[in-house]
């Protein structure tokens, strides 16, 4: 029986809730999928799915230094408003990609609005937060060279990249 270890390809339904109990995400009919070994997903996910085999279904709780890490004050800044294109509308909970000095994506979230002084968090939203996954198996095969060398999953009819 195979296992999840790393370059195997893995499909799962899980569904995400916070502490409250409040649904966060969800995924269904092996929609999800991820390239197990190469960092595709939170890292307490991926070391509680680490020898599953397919079927397997689970609950685990993951502590947010091992999800999207703790809340950093230094990723909060105020901004101009000219740093926005002009005409975007600008409230609180707007949500935009932005690229980091290292080149890694970034979800920038609005939180202030004050005049032309614009509060952003370049928090993960989830970031403080224990996570808490409803999991199931439904997939697992090996991963092509391709996926591998890439570090992430191709689609059926290859990658577009």
């Amino acid at each position: 029986m195979t296992k999840i270890a790393k370059n195997t390809v893995v499909s799962l339904d899980y569904t995400l809730t916070n502490d409250a109990g409040d649904v966060l995400d969800k995924s269904e009919n092996g929609q999800f999928v991820y390239l197990h070994g190469s960092n595709n997903i939170i890292p307490g996910l991926e070391a509680a799915l680490t020898d599953k085999t397919l079927n397997d279904e689970f609950k685990v709780s993951i502590e947010a230094d091992d999800a999207y890490g703790q809340k950093d004050d230094s990723k909060k800044q105020v901004v101009g408003r000219e740093m926005f294109e002009p005409g975007s509308p600008i409230e609180v909970g707007t949500q935009f990609h932005a690229q980091s000095p290292e080149g890694d994506m970034l979800v920038i979230t609005v939180t202030d609005v004050a005049g032309d002084e614009i509060t952003i968090d370049g928090n993960h939203p989830l970031a403080g937060e224990r996570l808490h996954f409803d999991v199931k198996v439904t997939d697992i095969r090996e991963a092509s060279e391709e996926e591998v060398a890439h570090g992430h999953v191709h689609g059926p009819d290859g990658h577009h990249h």
